[in-house]
């Protein structure tokens, strides 16, 4: 399940920070930079794709964290690894319409589709030791995550990528995503944590970390992207499973994951079962995404008593705790002791800071959509979300991103790196979240000023 994507352990922050002064830059600066860091990490990955983190000699890989080493050979599939990375190149190609960041995208997508199980999902991490151009892929069997967006991820960069190139080996990989996906899911419209089942948590219908949520999406965007009535059937079940797993009045949210009995159930020792506030939020924003897809009022109506639950469940204002307990609506917490805790102060100290107890999880952003939708109606709704900006207000977007733009561009080294520097003795690290963040940065100037001349 999701965890931070920096290490506890290992605490990172940009080496030249949002503190330089935001000097003038201009659009040029701005893509030599992306082009210099661009050339500097395609010489870093593994046959097209990345790792989550580099030592800055390079001798040592990791996936998420420094508690998980890679091997050589191996490559990240788990956000911010390579379908991030892959969709950062798109993005930098159609802002810039240099070819060299199609093929770096291209190759990212190669190595998706080579280390894709034979089921046709993804694991967190996969081995594209064995990926030759001029041959067919040899997929190994195994089970597929949709934890933390992996295998929705993957196939979410695949179906963009497919917009820009038309190539036998891209075609194959998405149809048989798409079809792991109509296989993983239950009759009853839920997708567990991992596939193929094994028993045990994993096996749960799952809503933690946006499994089915990510699966409702991906599967909605092949239907847009393709027509295909498989992959529309697919979401609106999901929707209905939504509404099915809703809990009772008074606690009228969602858990984390429910048991095939349809009860919240327990997962990882810390995780017990509860009404989740973070999970309820997520909920409301799916069922409004699935209501203007399909204009089918029925995924509306749980929404109203969900709000009413989340408004009486505050620990303070815009704050929730993320699991309350089932009858007593207490707020509740999970240690590795497998037991039931209802102060943060009985959790140890890994557990209280090592996972989000209480937070917004933007549940006041989901509720406050709700309540324009109501208010605007579908149509109006509809047409304001997708208003383009209007021409001062990219020049003020211009603005407020230019000290962050001035960041970026100061920030990378003369080899192309944004270094990122460690606690204690750790002398830095090259990361795919640094790479990410400040390519976005510096290809959204350069849109904004195509944008506004």
């Amino acid at each position: 399940m999701r965890r931070m994507w920096f290490s506890m352990g290992l605490v990172l922050f940009l080496s030249v920070s949002s503190a330089l002064p935001a000097e003038k830059q201009s659009p040029e600066q701005a893509k030599e930079t992306i082009k210099k860091a661009t050339l500097f990490f395609k010489s870093i990955a593994t046959n097209g794709g990345y790792v989550g983190l580099y030592s800055t000699d390079l001798k040592q890989r990791y996936g998420e964290a420094i508690y998980e080493k890679a091997s050589a050979d191996e490559i990240w599939v788990q956000p911010p690894g390579t379908p991030t990375v892959g969709e950062c190149y798109l993005r930098a190609y159609k802002a810039t319409d240099e070819i060299m960041y199609l093929d770096c995208a291209r190759a990212a997508g190669l190595a998706l589709a080579w280390g894709q199980r034979k089921e046709g999902g993804w694991d967190h991490r996969v081995d594209v030791s064995h990926l030759i151009q001029a041959s067919p892929p040899i997929r190994k069997s195994g089970r597929c995550s949709f934890d933390d967006d992996i295998s929705q991820g993957a196939l979410t960069f695949l179906i963009r990528l497919d917009v820009v190139i038309d190539e036998r080996w891209l075609t194959d990989s998405i149809n048989l995503a798409i079809e792991f996906l109509k296989e993983a899911q239950f009759d009853n419209g839920a997708w567990p944590q991992w596939y193929p089942l094994i028993g045990g948590y994993s096996d749960y219908y799952t809503f933690n970390d946006n499994a089915i949520n990510d699966c409702i999406r991906v599967m909605l965007f092949a239907h847009e992207r393709y027509g295909r009535e498989d992959c529309l059937k697919s979401a609106k079940l999901g929707g209905d499973f939504i509404i099915a797993s809703q809990l009772p009045a008074p606690q009228s949210g969602w858990a984390q994951q429910y048991s095939h009995d349809m009860k919240p159930a327990w997962a990882r020792a810390f995780e017990p079962p509860g009404v989740g506030s973070a999970e309820t939020g997520q909920q409301i924003r799916t069922l409004i995404d699935i209501y203007l897809y399909t204009g089918e009022k029925k995924y509306l109506e749980p929404i109203p008593k969900a709000i009413d639950w989340l408004n009486r469940s505050k620990v303070t204002d815009n704050t929730w705790s993320r699991l309350n307990e089932v009858g007593t609506n207490r707020p509740i917490y999970g240690d590795v002791d497998s037991k039931v805790h209802y102060t943060l102060g009985e959790i140890s100290e890994e557990r209280r800071t090592g996972y989000s107890w209480q937070s917004g999880f933007g549940i006041p952003g989901a509720i406050q959509e709700y309540r324009d939708l109501m208010e605007q109606g579908i149509d109006r709704f509809r047409a304001n979300r997708s208003k383009p900006l209007t021409t001062a207000e990219k020049k003020k977007r211009l603005e407020d991103l230019a000290p962050r733009t001035a960041a970026a561009i100061g920030a990378l080294d003369e080899r192309g790196r944004w270094i990122e520097k460690g606690a204690g003795k750790n002398t830095g690290m090259i990361s795919c979240i640094s790479f990410v963040r400040n390519m976005n940065i510096l290809i959204w100037y350069i849109e904004l000023v195509k944008e506004t001349q």
